[in-house]
């Protein structure tokens, strides 16, 4: 027996840093989006052990990836010792603030529980996600969410009116921030490190209300301020978007992927037309229906 499941990533409309913990994690408070760009997952049961390939040679297979780590999670929480087989299909880019891994590892936790018939309930798997990294917990869902603490605390929201009939455009222009790097480089930024708090509630108040630039005024990342500075083409990617009719634009989690809201999907195109005459075709690009 064999299951396919598409694995998706997520924007971040808001990632608000709080200040660190004291066991080396940031307080956070995040408003997610998902986003319908897929990785593919297929699962088998089968063989010894767990089986990882991939389609992105750049990608290790063994323990430092995710997805191996989600399995074995997953196989010593139910004692389960059949072998598995995963085949991971990369489509969403690398070090792009997009979640991919996150993803990955959260959909490897569900397909192996369906596969093995569900051994494992919500809670349970919320237990696992949150040992394999923040952002894991909100692809146990598939709606927007606040998730607060670490990101690990998931609270599933209805799709924004706001929101509704727009386009997200999304450029990662070829290059990757390190997750670990930007939050180091808060120490230099403490406006960043240590935020107003309420920012994600009065964000997704404005979102339900329905006007996507009076929302758009509200959109905000901490970790702009080290990215940014650093890599200041993304600057001039949002300059780009607002002066192209973007109701908002943000990076991504810790970048380098860089996000416009447009109007609706002929919006999206005749931007990335129009920014592929002005920067080039270099990196990754793509216009998804919100």
């Amino acid at each position: 027996m064999s299951l396919a499941k598409q694995s998706p990533c997520k924007v971040n409309l808001l990632l608000n840093i709080l200040g660190r913990r004291a066991d080396g994690f940031h307080e956070l408070e995040t408003v997610f989006h998902p986003v319908n760009v897929f990785d593919s997952m297929t699962f088998a049961r089968g063989g010894t052990g767990i089986q990882l390939s991939c389609s992105d040679p750049e990608l290790p297979t063994d323990s430092r990836n995710l997805v191996h780590r989600a399995a074995t999670a997953f196989l010593q929480a139910t004692k389960i010792h059949d072998g598995v087989r995963i085949h991971l299909e990369k489509k969403i880019p690398l070090a792009a603030g997009l979640g991919g891994g996150s993803g990955n590892a959260a959909t490897t936790l569900l397909g192996l529980n369906e596969l093995f018939g569900s051994p494992l309930t919500g809670e349970e798997l919320h237990r696992q996600a949150a040992t394999l990294g923040s952002d894991v917990n909100f692809f146990l869902q598939n709606k927007p969410a606040l998730a607060t603490g670490r990101g690990e605390n998931v609270t599933q929201l209805d799709f924004f009116p706001a929101m509704r009939g727009r386009a997200f455009v999304l450029v990662h222009p070829g290059f990757g921030i390190a997750t670990a790097w930007a939050y180091q480089q808060l120490a230099y930024f403490p406006d960043a490190l240590n935020g107003r708090r309420g920012r994600a509630q009065k964000l997704i108040s404005r979102l339900q209300g329905g006007d996507a630039k009076n929302a758009g005024k509200e959109f905000y990342n901490s970790l702009e301020a080290p990215a940014l500075k650093k890599y200041p083409v993304l600057a001039l990617y949002q300059e780009f978007f607002r002066e192209h009719g973007a109701l908002a634009t943000l990076m991504s989690g810790s970048g380098s992927t860089t996000f416009a809201v447009m109007e609706n999907q002929s919006a999206g195109e005749a931007l990335i037309g129009n920014f592929k005459s002005r920067f080039g075709s270099t990196g990754w690009m793509s216009v998804v229906p919100v």
